[in-house]
Formats: structure tokens, sequence, C-alpha cells
């Protein structure tokens, strides 16, 4: 799930409660880990760690900086799932193009490479949304499966959410069973209807005296059938009965040796005389007709007991039965009814060896019956689920093996190819792994060059290995891991160039930063170095380098800070293990926690209360988790920590923090406000304020009039019900709460005031909260200053703001907007420095680049133009981000640059289907294309 983290220097709209749920934190969407917005948000690495524990510590003795800092020593993690072209703009440009014009039953696969690579980018929202769309463009009910049960596996946790949702009234089957007979209509031209046979030698009957009953004698008992009417089941017995064969002369015929029973055959008379089977017959019944069926080519009898035995499945283990007669009899309803229950149950059904075992060892053909045309997604999602269980198993291998198999194109054959080399390396296969790369790298997928460097390296070659990168850096425009792949296998300044490199073109890398903090570490520049790591963690929330700060302290033996981040890491992962999985970072936490001294519940308060004020996230998050195992209300603590959560842009770990709140909320009423957050977080608004509106029958409370003032204002485009927020706000301040929460609602009710021109009332407000400490009341109340047309006093509260906070980058991102032009690109540099995600600089820049004042008239520099572009391309290439590509574009089609205009304006489409202005520059580009 995605958070609804607001860029907090993002301008103020003009919609009811610009403000947040807490402290800038802007809610819009919770299917995503990153935004799209001006400026970037902080992002978490979250990945599943697979870490075979080898031993525990039982003491904490002190380590020496060498024996902790190892990063110098090991690679980067090996991406397998990097399927972001060189050029990502371009490819999703052509899919968008592609997509415009392909054959419906194409559009499917479309959208499955477009979520690879949304997928490559680490753009969660998006690939889901691909994913959503695959789903909605399937053109078959295997397609609607797969990407059904793929977006089911996407959201696994998200169960509480229908409940609430059926508390609510509203019944949600979003991942519910198809009906999968009615999914696959009769084909009437493959089987047709008995009187569609032609009885091609009636007269031959007629003439000997035929009668048209036939007997059909079963070891001894006698079956009396309309012999025209069994005719017309299917040629073969056309043929038989009419034809010249002697059966056609025969009134009594023996099927004994033909593996029917009485019972069948009974089944089979009736079914040729009124079309239908009998509701009453067992599996094992239709399972001997339906093999008799095939025998005798009898298509609407097959496809009769075909949908007739998909009734049956009501288990898993009736599903694995099953599918093995559907693959040998040719039974697609039943083959697909089987597949749903495998896939309604993944990652669970994977551990099972039987069904492994079916998609395992399925033969082309028999992939044909289970899944039509879509193998190449069905592997693609096996594998998907596989390596994110375990990279190393032979599972995962051999499904991405099949996914090799089922490969149809380039661009298919790319990520498969390259998915299993990576598995092949893990595997210490290096054989087959430099195989793989090599046909990965020759069928375009540029990226695999990391692994046969990488292979080169193993064998000892590391010139080799350096001089493929820069092959390929030299063929390419250099991409910043390019230039982090190629530091590996160089020494002294080649290798910080690379890495200095590596962070300026693409600053979400994360190895760079750590390597030069455990280098300045290992040269006893501890300052430097936790400058370093702090650099990172101040835009990035990593829990790779929380672990490596931590190694830092405990060298230092600054226990306190050490136990700080290894709190705020079971915050993000309870069950992480650190120091390469040889330990849990939980018993690491006791051993650290001896060495400091303990706080009281009214310490651990005035910690909390200091480091909310100060914007120290990290460290509230410690104090909260440190609180939650004392006797205090865990409650009102677990939701403490999933506000942090979202403003940290951790939507999962917020989540489940939300619903731990609920799962220990103290009362009725509490457990709903909960409840109401949670079902808002997750896009249901109405749901959460009808949840708010229980709550406050049972109890009036600052929480749930907060909430109900909150999903109001978000949810009514009515301007007029501001005046209701205004009261419900009010209604929450005369309620019991914390300073902390109190500052909130303060900060949020001047944000109304000020969107209804309430200037005063609005620096009331916000002037109330910073007397609580509320920090971030200082945005607030610089926008009035500015808006009373005080740029000074706006610019002065921003600089308190910014001396305040412990992550300030978009206090100076929000300052630049109070200053003149010098001091505003300054600032927006320093923003850039401090989160070089933040887009919004990178518009500002190129926005501003082709512009000169002259005699007091702002005038274009043509010249400077392709500076602009430059200087959006250098953010583009590390973040799909609309604005920046809409800009692009724009600036494109004003140098004449066509074919660059309408390149960015597909690919931002794929962003954004729906952005109205960039639908119509797109529509104005492309009556301009020659």
């Amino acid at each position: 799930m995605g958070p609804r983290v607001e860029d907090p220097a993002s301008k103020e709209s003009g919609t009811p409660m610009a403000a947040q749920r807490d402290s800038n934190a802007q809610i819009s969407s919770v299917t995503t880990k990153s935004s799209t917005s001006k400026g970037g948000t902080k992002t978490t690495t979250m990945s599943p760690h697979y870490r075979s524990p080898e031993r525990e510590t039982s003491s904490l003795a002190r380590p020496t900086v060498a024996s902790l800092i190892s990063v110098q020593d090991r690679m980067p993690a090996e991406k397998r799932d990097r399927s972001e072209p060189v050029d990502y703009v371009e490819v999703l440009a052509q899919l968008h193009e592609e997509l415009e014009s392909c054959l419906p039953h194409q559009r499917s696969d479309l959208h499955l490479l477009q979520f690879q690579v949304f997928r490559g980018l680490g753009e969660v929202k998006l690939l889901q949304r691909s994913l959503r769309s695959a789903l909605h463009k399937a053109s078959s009910v295997h397609e609607k499966l797969i990407f059904g049960a793929w977006l089911k596996y996407e959201k696994q946790g998200e169960e509480l959410i229908s409940d609430l949702l059926n508390s609510c009234g509203k019944c949600l089957q979003e991942f519910g069973p198809l009906d999968i007979s009615h999914e696959i209509p009769l084909d009437t031209n493959d089987h047709p209807h008995p009187e569609g046979i032609e009885i091609f030698n009636e007269s031959y009957s007629s003439v000997n005296c035929v009668s048209d009953t036939v007997f059909f004698r079963i070891r001894g008992e006698k079956i009396a059938c309309s012999r025209q009417r069994i005719a017309a089941l299917s040629s073969p017995f056309n043929a038989m009965l009419n034809g010249c064969f002697s059966e056609s002369l025969r009134q009594d015929i023996d099927l004994s040796e033909n593996d029917i029973s009485t019972l069948g055959m009974k089944t089979i008379a009736q079914f040729s005389e009124t079309g239908s089977l009998n509701d009453t017959l067992s599996a094992e019944a239709l399972l001997e007709i339906l093999v008799f069926a095939n025998r005798f080519f009898c298509e609407r009898l097959k496809d009769a007991c075909d949908r007739k035995l998909s009734s049956f499945i009501s288990s898993r283990q009736d599903a694995i039965d099953l599918m093995e007669c559907a693959l040998e009899e040719n039974s697609p309803v039943l083959a697909a009814s089987c597949l749903q229950v495998f896939l309604h149950e993944l990652p669970d059904c994977l551990k099972d060896e039987q069904v492994v075992r079916i998609f395992c060892n399925a033969t082309k053909q028999q992939r044909s019956i289970m899944v039509g045309h879509a193998s190449f997604s069905l592997y693609c999602l096996l594998s998907e689920v596989a390596m994110n269980t375990d990279p190393r198993s032979d599972v995962t291998a051999c499904f991405l093996e099949r996914l090799v198999e089922t490969a149809m194109n380039s661009r298919q054959k790319q990520l498969a190819y390259h998915q299993l080399g990576c598995v092949k390396l893990l595997r210490k296969e290096y054989t087959e792994a430099e195989h793989l790369f090599s046909a990965a790298f020759e069928a375009g997928h540029v990226y695999s060059i990391a692994g046969l460097a990488r292979l080169a390296s193993i064998r000892g070659d590391k010139v080799t290995a350096y001089k493929r990168l820069s092959s390929v850096m030299s063929s390419y425009p250099p991409l910043g891991w390019m230039y982090q792949e190629r530091s590996l296998y160089c020494e002294g300044e080649s290798r910080w160039e690379d890495l200095e490199k590596a962070m300026e073109v693409d600053p979400t890398l994360i190895y760079p930063y750590m390597y030069r903090a455990a280098s300045l570490m290992r040269k006893q520049n501890v300052e430097a170095a936790l400058a370093e790591i702090n650099r990172l963690l101040g835009f990035r929330l990593s829990l790779e380098c929380l672990e490596l700060r931590f190694c830092f302290y405990l060298a230092l033996e600054d226990h306190r800070n050490a136990l700080c981040d290894v709190q705020a890491i079971l915050t993000l992962s309870p069950d992480y293990r650190m120091f390469e999985g040889r330990v849990a970072a939980s018993q690491l936490r006791t051993l650290v926690r001896e060495h400091v001294e303990q706080w009281t519940t009214a310490d651990c308060w005035m910690q909390l209360y200091d480091r909310w004020s100060s914007v120290d996230d990290i460290g509230s998050l410690s104090v909260i988790y440190q609180m939650l195992e004392s006797d205090a209300a865990k409650g009102i603590l677990y939701f403490r920590q999933s506000l942090l959560l979202l403003r940290l842009n951790c939507p999962e770990a917020a989540m489940r923090s939300l619903q731990l709140a609920r799962q220990h909320a103290a009362s009725d009423h509490e457990r709903l406000v909960y409840e109401g957050w949670i079902l808002y977080d997750t896009g249901h608004c109405q749901e959460g304020l009808q949840k708010a509106e229980e709550s406050i029958s049972l109890q009036r409370s600052f929480e749930a009039f907060f909430l109900k003032a909150y999903a109001l204002a978000d949810s009514s485009t009515d301007p007029s019900c501001s005046t209701t927020v205004v009261s419900l706000l009010e209604e929450a301040l005369k309620c019991p709460s914390d300073r902390l929460r109190k500052g909130q609602a303060l900060n949020n009710l001047g944000s109304v005031y000020v969107d209804c021109g309430k200037l005063d009332l609005a620096a009331d407000c916000y002037i109330s909260a910073l007397k609580i400490r509320h920090t971030r009341a200082h945005q607030g109340l610089a926008r009035v200053h500015f808006l009373r047309n005080d740029r000074s006093a706006a610019y002065e509260e921003m600089t308190k703001l910014i001396e305040k906070a412990r992550n300030n980058a978009s206090a100076y991102e929000k300052r630049s907007e109070y200053c003149d032009r010098e001091i505003t690109k300054a600032d927006l540099q320093m923003v850039t420095q401090l989160d070089p995600l933040r887009v919004y600089p990178y518009r500002y820049r190129a926005a501003v680049i082709p512009y000169v004042t002259s005699d007091c008239a702002v005038l274009m520099d043509s010249h400077k133009e392709k500076e602009a572009i430059a200087e959006l391309t250098r953010a583009i290439a590390f973040k799909a981000d609309l604005h920046l590509l809409h800009l692009r574009a724009a600036f494109h089609e004003h140098i004449g640059d066509i074919s660059g205009a309408l390149r960015d304006c597909r690919a931002a489409l794929s962003v954004d289907p729906n952005h109205q202005e960039m639908l119509e520059l797109h529509s104005r580009v492309n009556s301009q294309e020659p």
C-alpha cells in the first residue's frame, strides 16, 4: 500500500484542508511507495532478506571498526528485477504508441511489459496500475485469472479492508472467483448441435431395414439408444452407425471393451436425447464419460463433462487431482478452474510439491490447455512469487526456465534470460549464468552486462570486467548503475570518481553512500562518515543504511544512538537480521540496551515531544518503540507510529502499525477511529467518514472529530464544507488530547482559515500551535505573511523552521518562494544537496534557464533552451515524473523537436493516462508530426 504523504513544500492548494492529518502529510493515494508530486519524498527499501542464520551473539563485546564496516568488500546486490532499459522514456513511449494501435488480444502483454519497466524504476503505484490495466484489457479468462491473482498477491495483507467495508455495507469482491464456465463459452463451430452433423448414409439404413433403435451391450447388459441421436454425437459414431461399417447393419453392438460402464452409457444415451447431463452424476462417472467422449470425438459431450467437472473443485487437492485429467483429456474449462484455485492461493500453494510439479512439468501442449496463450504471463507471475520466497531455490530456477521457453519476442526474452541469469549467479552456476546474461545482452538487455562483469570478476579477471562496463558506457549514455558497477573493478581515485559520478547521475543508488561512509570510518574520520550516511538517510530511509549507522555508533560506543537506530530498524522490519543475517536485530537491541540508562515513562514522553517538535522522525520512532514495552495505552502509540511512518513514506509499515493500533484499542470508539483511518488510507474515504461518525455517536473524542474533519475536507467538492470542517476541528480541540495532536489540529485549522481568506484567524491558530511547539506551523504562518504581501516576514518565518527542523529540505524549498531569484536558486540548490530526489528544483531551474531580464522585460534566450532540457533530463533519468516529462515535452515542441516532444508526451501518458494538459499537448504535437 502506498502513502498519502504530501510533499511538505508544495504550494498550498485551494482545497478546504490543505493541512494534513499529521504534520504536512497530505494523503492522496494508498497504492504507491513513491510520489510523483512536486518534490520527492523519502523512500524505504523494504525488500525481503534471504539470509540464513549462522549463529547468535550472546554478548556485546566492543567490535573494531574494520570488523563492523565490511561494506567496502561487498558488492551491491545484483538486481534480478532491473528491467528498465537504458532509455526508459523511449520504451514507455513505444509501448504507449503500440497500445494505441494494437489488436485487443495484445494489450495485456504490452501492459505487462510496461509493468516490468515501472518495477525496474521502483514505481510501485505505477506498476500496480499497469497490472490493473492488464486485467482490464484481458482478452481471455486465463489473462483475467493471472492478472487478478497478481494484483491480489501485490496487495497481500489487505483482507481486513474487505471485512471493514462489509461492516459499512459495502461488498468488495475485487479478487473473487470467476465463473470459468461462463467465461469460456461453447464454440458452436467446433461443437455442433446434433442436427448439425449430416447423416451421410441414412438411405443405407432404410434400404437394409435397420431399426433406428440400437442396443449397446456392456458386459451382458443392453442399453437402448437412438441410432441417429448417437450418430449425431460425432463423425466417428455417424460413420460407424450409418456408414459402410458392419455396425451399421447391426442392432446389437458390443462396447464392453471401450472402458464405459452401464451407467456411463445410459448417461450418454440420455445426453444424446436431451443435450444435458444429470446433476446427480459423481465426479468418477463424469471422468469416465469424458474419456469415452474424447475417444469417440464427441465434442459436445466432452464439453458438457468438462464444465460439469469444474463444479467439483472445492479444495486445492481436488484441483491437483483433476488437473492431471484435464491436461490428459484436453479439458480447458476444467484446467482453467483448477488453475484458478492454485493462483488464488499464492504464495502458499507453491509450498505444495504436487502443484509445483504440475507447473514445472507441463509440456507446451499442456500449457496451452491450462493457460491458453498466456503462458509467458503465468510464468512471469510464478517466478516473481518464487523469487520473493527464495531466489536460489530449484522451484525458482524451474519457473524461470519455463519463462525462457515461453518467451516469444525480443522484449520477453530480455526479461527471461536476465532473471534466470541472476538466479543462476546466486546458485553459483556460473557457466549457465554467463550464457544467459550473454543472450539477454544480445537481445538488448543492457543491464545484463553487469552480470557478465560480475562473472569475470569472480573468475579473477577484473580487467575484463572493467573493459566490459567501459565498452557499454562508450556505446550508451552513461547511467548511475554503470558507474557504480565499474567502480567495483578499479581502485583508489578511479573508484572514488566513479562512485561520485554514480551518485550525481542517480542519487537513488545506496551503495556509493555506504561505501564512502565506510571508507571514511576506516580512516577514523567519524564526523565525515556520519555526515555521509546521514545525508542519505535524510531523503531515503534504508534498512541497510540504518544498520551501517548502527555499526558506526556501536564501534564508537555511542550506545544511546545505536539503540535508537536498531529500534527504528525493528519498527520498519520486526524480523530483520543484521550482520549479513547472522544475528537477529531484536537480540542486538537487547544487548545494546544493557549499556543505556533506562528512561521512565515521563522521560519517554518528554523525549518524544522534543524529537517530534524538532522533526526528528527516526528518533521519534525509536522512542515510541521503547514506550510500547511499557504499560502505556498501546493503541494510541501504534497510531502515532503509523503517522511517523507515513511521513517517512513507509506505507506498508504504517498500515501494519495502524492495524496494530486497532488490535490494541482500549475501547470501541477508539477502535472505530483506527478503522476509519485504515479505510481512508486505502482509498475508501466515505467509509472512513462513516466510521468517524459511529465513533462520535459512542463518545466524543479528539481523534474522531479530527478524522471526520480530515475525511470530509478531502471528499467534499462543496466549498461551503469549510465551515463544517472548522466546526469539527474546533470540537476536536475541546476534547482531551496531548499537545502533539492539538498542535496538528491548530495547524490544520489555520490552513482552512487561509483557504477561506480569514488570515487573522489563521495567524492566531498558527501562533497557538507554535506556543505548544508544533514546529511546522512556521510554514503556515509564513504563508499568511506572504498573503499579506510581507515576503520578508515569510522568509524569516521559514528560516526559523529551517533552524529547528532536523530534516529541512522541504523548508528550504518552501522558503525559496519568498525571496529574490538569486537566493531562490541558492535555496533550491540546497534542496537538491539535501534531497536530490525532490523534482521541483529541477523544474524551477529548467523554467528559468531560458529567460533573461533586459530593461525590465523578460525575454526568451533560445540558446539556453537545450540547457534547460538537459536539467530536466538529469532528473528524468532517475524519476519517472509526469511534470518533468510535461515540461521537457513543451521545450522540445518550442524548439521544433516534434519527435522528442511526442516521445515525452507518450511516456508521460504512460505515467498518467488521464492528465488533461498532457492529453492536450499530445494531441497538438501529434498533429504536427510529419
